[in-house]
């Protein structure tokens, strides 16, 4: 499905050093024409790395989309009866977010932007970037993999040997999953070799 005059949630949590990995999928969101609202965690805001200032990276952001990003509870609430988004996309999507949804938290404005999206029966894609997704946070992944309108990036192990439980996903498939993902179907194969990408 075309993209271009959609509205994207786009919503990203704190894993930081995936940040540059996803921002090349928001640019071209941007130049194909989709509205982007960005929505962050607030370790997002609130956290600054060895990767990014954290106020550097949210101006950037909103420099990007040309949008005021959504920051509290009380701001994603009303995606859910304005029906603003037609998709939210979590990317990066950390294992800390990743076990709240599957468990029914909302006490971030990511996590608030997914029910309120899954509330109007619209789709949510996740992108994970997380070190327990094969370990405690499987659980939670397989619950969520089994969960009507939402949908994943295909992800992989990104290293296998040193972290053996780490999952992460192909940013560069974002676009494609949301494709399929307003057509309620789950972008093929899911589990994808992910770390000899990284040894290229």
């Amino acid at each position: 499905m075309d993209l271009k005059g959609k509205t994207i949630g786009f919503a990203l949590t704190g894993s930081h050093c995936t940040y540059a990995d996803v921002q090349p999928a928001l640019e071209e969101l941007v130049k194909i024409g989709a509205r982007v609202i960005p929505i962050l965690s607030y370790t997002v805001q609130s956290t600054s790395t060895r990767f990014a200032e954290a106020d550097e990276w949210v101006a950037t952001i909103e420099r990007i989309t040309g949008e005021k990003a959504i920051r509290s509870i009380p701001e994603a609430e009303p995606l859910g009866p304005s029906k603003l988004c037609d998709v939210v996309l979590i990317a990066p999507c950390t294992g800390n977010t990743l076990s709240k949804l599957a468990n029914a938290m909302t006490e971030s404005p990511v996590l608030m932007a997914a029910k309120a999206t899954l509330r109007n029966e619209a789709p949510v894609v996740l992108s994970i970037s997380t070190n327990d997704g094969l370990g405690l946070n499987m659980a939670n992944l397989a619950r969520l993999m089994a969960t009507k309108n939402i949908f994943f990036v295909p992800f992989g192990q990104d290293d296998p040997v040193k972290k053996v439980n780490s999952l992460v996903a192909r940013n560069e498939m974002i676009i494609p999953t949301l494709e399929a993902a307003l057509e309620k179907k789950q972008i093929q194969p899911v589990l994808v070799e992910k770390w000899r990408d990284l040894q290229k």
